[in-house]
């Protein structure tokens, strides 16, 4: 048939692909947001922190090693009444929002926070010593020492949320990994299997080179 691919209409393929995109952009941005908010929660509260706090460190610690320990597979389900009262559905692309975000947070803030907790000590004693506050410190002195670190933890964990949009067709999300499923594996259609492996791993070689080169940038002195 015309405007067919593998088997596939075309339409089918480029809906699949947007819906990944839009899975992995929103994803990300919102998860990634959360992410380094969770990681300064960390870093601020620790033993010897800037705002030690024994209670409210633990409790991130805690939340965060277990959602951390849920395959995500397995999250998707759990968490299906929290993304109904979230969405008012708990199908659908934009409905795999919630434990997409939910999944990647906790990854995204573990990344984080070991890049933060590489700044040096001298660094924050030279800020407390000219008088900088707690968010000025944040600001102009912890993150910016980071930055090129954060890049390369935003792109790792870009690759591992990508694999999970896979998993989010099982939660009717749709994207390439349920273009795999449904019309590939379920279908036997092995050209369409590899056709979206190897999609899957060309977008991965691209993000990857986009977070390097980045991440290289902002470690050249200007």
């Amino acid at each position: 048939m015309e405007n067919e691919l593998f088997g596939v209409t075309v339409e089918k393929l480029v809906l699949a692909g947007s819906q990944t995109i839009y899975m992995l952009g929103w994803g990300m941005i919102v998860g990634g947001i959360l992410g380094v908010i969770t990681a300064l929660g960390l870093v601020l509260t620790r033993r010897g922190g800037l705002m030690a706090d024994r209670v409210v460190y633990g409790i991130l610690n805690v939340t965060v090693n277990i959602i951390r320990s849920i395959p995500f597979i397995i999250l998707l389900v759990a968490i299906m009444p929290l993304t109904r009262l979230i969405m008012g559905t708990p199908v659908g692309t934009q409905a795999q929002l919630v434990p997409l975000v939910i999944y990647i947070t906790p990854y995204i803030a573990r990344l984080v926070e070991t890049s933060l907790l590489e700044v040096k000590p001298g660094v924050i004693e030279a800020a407390q010593a000219m008088g900088a506050t707690n968010l000025q410190i944040i600001r102009y002195f912890l993150l910016p020492e980071t930055y090129s670190s954060i890049v390369l933890a935003m792109t790792t964990g870009m690759i591992g949320l990508l694999g999970a949009t896979a998993m989010a067709g099982y939660g009717g999300g749709g994207g390439v990994g349920d273009l795999a499923l449904t019309y590939g594996r379920e279908a036997m259609n092995t050209p369409l299997m590899v056709f979206t492996v190897v999609i899957l791993v060309i977008f991965v070689q691209i993000l990857q080179a986009l977070g390097n080169g980045f991440a290289r940038r902002l470690r050249e002195p200007h």
